[in-house]
């Protein structure tokens, strides 16, 4: 054996293998060790030729792919097939299972998958990486090439599951990524990978880097032709749209710079329509969820403008029924509002964004709203159930609800449509500048003012129509100032009659300390209407004569006496005479004026003028079996007051 043999190996091409075929031979032999090892150092140097010849030929191999990738982007007529050139050619030099080639998507902010070959997973295909995200993703990001020999060993990038899911099931173990850019800014990436773990030589990465060039001048000079031919395209148009395209565009620009000032500036909804009727003209009507107008009128609306403002929604476009616009706005398939608009102008685009611009403003206000509402509720909530805590008043002064100033608490009994009644007592208390929350199959208003039962009265009718069913409300009177309640003393004559609330020290205090008390006594007053039969109507303690008594929180006698029998005694008191035992003489005996007369040693006749008499002061229907009961309990408990010390005379003395 010589070292001719390595030649003839060399030339043809033999694989690394053979080159041992040799040595063994000469071993074989009997060679001696001089002759075994020139023939070692001359397999190692025939090893040396090997490898440089294959260098040399992959590199021609190299430089000639990159010349018909020159010349195909010379020729370039169809950028897909570029880049499909690209990538095989990238995955055939290489000598990867799979070359894959990813671009940048400025509005996502990610890359997604644009060119692969061999890929066998759908999955991968159709992944998209975030900057930063994987291989290709940090690739991206820092523009620097990356190498894996094993991906999923590899901790220098982010691993994610969506991204490692498509790498496993496209069995791919290394990895070597390149970007492609133009200038300083990255545009995508090229990739080879292996389904085997494997090393990526530096020779490698500078032929894959080269071949991403050609990707990167390919891309660009599609986009500059495709630039150039819509800007051929459009100048062929200019000449017929520039006047009319400016003037619908400056026309545009300026009814949004307005809306969007009257939105900045705190403008409604009826600002906006002001601005859509100035530029379109007509006239325009906005409505809300419900079909209720919120601003202007065109007159009676048919079916056919509903179902049009429905189809709007679908279509998310305006549409024209005759002579008027529709476009409607939605929100994850609940409607806002509709605009319908009778004009001759049919720029659709502007009413489009002033429906987009009223919808914002709806959806601002019901935010607002709601958030406030919460606010309420929890402050109401805290008043009721924690009086006590610190800071109460302070949090009603930043909603604007002064705590020490006059308030009536109503709590108001629905039939169970918690949310329903939840909304509108929401709704009034932000209207009223007042606190609500709902407490299971009731709601529980603080609203500003002094006549508890007129607030329960409006509360227990607005609620009712609202809900189409009964609503029952109690009420109880929170006076302003701090200290006793202190209110005006009734005076004489015939008049309203004036409730236990009315007199001095009853009913809860002031301030924040009371409101539980007098959410209790409202609660009462609710329930004993219900228990009366009186569903739908509402109360205070005043309204509810000797049962007042009973549920108020302050038991004010005084004030029922005075209440029921005031006018008769004020006139007993004014003219000397004997009103009131009259009328006490006359329920002790029955009712009967004869024996009236006979226990009081007067004439009968005298009995029946004084009983006209009490009869004028007191108002008709005095002698009704409730209103009656209501003068015999006063009479009682003001023959009390008259053998007792006053201030000690309450409900218990009864």
């Amino acid at each position: 054996m010589s070292a001719a043999t390595f030649l003839e190996l060399l030339a043809r091409e033999a694989s690394a293998v053979e080159f041992e075929g040799p040595i063994i031979a000469a071993r074989a032999a009997g060679a001696d060790p001089a002759a075994i090892e020139e023939l070692e150092q001359a397999k190692v140097e025939a090893l040396k030729v090997r490898d440089l010849l294959k260098r040399r030929a992959r590199r021609e191999a190299e430089l000639s792919a990159l010349y018909d990738t020159a010349g195909d982007l010379a020729a370039l007529r169809d950028l897909d097939a570029v880049l499909e050139a690209i990538v095989r050619r990238a995955r055939q030099l290489l000598a990867t299972d799979i070359a894959y080639m990813t671009l940048h998507d400025p509005e996502r902010g990610d890359t997604y998958m644009r060119v692969t070959d061999g890929s066998i997973s759908a999955k991968f295909r159709a992944l998209r990486l975030a900057m930063g995200a994987g291989l290709g993703g940090l690739v991206a990001q820092t523009a620097v090439p990356y190498a894996t020999a094993d991906y999923f060993a590899d901790a220098r990038f982010r691993h994610k599951d969506d991204i490692d899911e498509a790498v496993t099931e496209e069995g791919l173990v290394a990895i070597l990524g390149v970007p492609l850019r133009l200038g300083q800014r990255v545009i995508g990436v090229l990739m080879a990978a292996n389904r085997s773990a494997r090393p990526f030589h530096q020779e490698e990465v500078s032929l894959l880097a080269s071949l991403a060039a050609h990707a990167s001048v390919a891309i660009d000079n599609a986009r500059l032709l495709q630039e150039t031919r819509n800007a051929l395209e459009e100048l062929s148009h200019a000449h017929r749209t520039a006047r009319a395209h400016g003037e619908a565009v400056e026309r545009a620009a300026l009814a949004h710079d307005r809306m969007t000032s009257l939105v900045l500036r705190g403008g409604g909804i009826e600002d906006v329509a002001a601005v859509v009727t100035d530029v379109l003209g007509g006239s325009l009507a906005v409505l809300d969820d419900l079909g209720r107008a919120l601003t202007g009128d065109v007159g009676e609306l048919d079916q056919e403008v509903f179902e049009a403002a429905q189809a709007s929604r679908a279509l998310g476009r305006t549409v024209r029924r005759g002579d008027l616009l529709i476009a409607s706005v939605d929100v994850g398939g609940e409607q806002l509002c509709t605009l319908v608009l009778r004009s001759d102008d049919a720029d659709e685009r502007i009413l489009e964004r002033a429906a987009l611009v009223c919808a914002l403003l709806l959806l601002f206000r019901r935010s607002v709203a709601e958030a406030e509402g919460r606010v309420r509720g929890e402050l109401l909530d805290d008043l009721i159930a924690r009086p006590g805590s610190p800071g109460l008043a302070d949090r009603a002064r930043r909603l604007g609800v002064d705590l020490n100033a006059p308030h009536v608490v109503v709590v108001a009994k629905h039939a169970g449509q918690r949310e329903r009644a939840a909304f509108w007592a929401s709704s009034q208390a932000t209207m009223r500048h007042g606190l609500a929350a709902g407490r299971g199959e009731e709601v529980v208003l603080l609203l500003p003012g002094d006549d508890a039962g007129g607030i329960a009265q409006r509360v227990a009718a607005e609620l009712s129509a609202s809900l189409h069913g009964p609503a029952t409300a109690g009420a109880s009177g929170l006076p302003g100032g701090r200290g006793p309640r202190s209110g005006p003393e009734s005076g004489p004559g015939p008049g309203p009659r004036q409730g236990p609330e009315t007199g001095p020290g009853s009913g809860p205090r002031s301030g924040p300390e009371h409101v539980a008390r007098a959410y209790l006594e409202a609660r009462r007053c609710a329930e004993a209407l219900l228990a009366l039969g009186r569903a739908g109507e509402g109360a205070s303690a005043a309204e509810l004569g000797f049962v007042g008594l009973l549920v108020g929180d302050g038991r004010d006698v005084r004030g029922f006496v005075r209440a029921t029998l005031g006018p008769v005694i004020e006139y007993d008191a004014r003219r000397g005479t004997a009103l009131t035992a009259t009328l006490a003489a006359y329920f002790g005996s029955g009712g009967s004026p004869s024996r009236t007369a006979e226990a009081m040693h007067i004439h009968v006749n005298t009995v029946t003028q004084r009983l006209d008499r009490v009869g004028k002061l007191l108002g008709e229907g005095w002698l009704e079996p409730e209103r009656a009961l209501e003068i015999q309990l006063a009479l009682r408990v003001h023959r009390l007051g008259h053998t007792s010390t006053p201030q000690t005379v309450d409900a218990d003395a009864i």
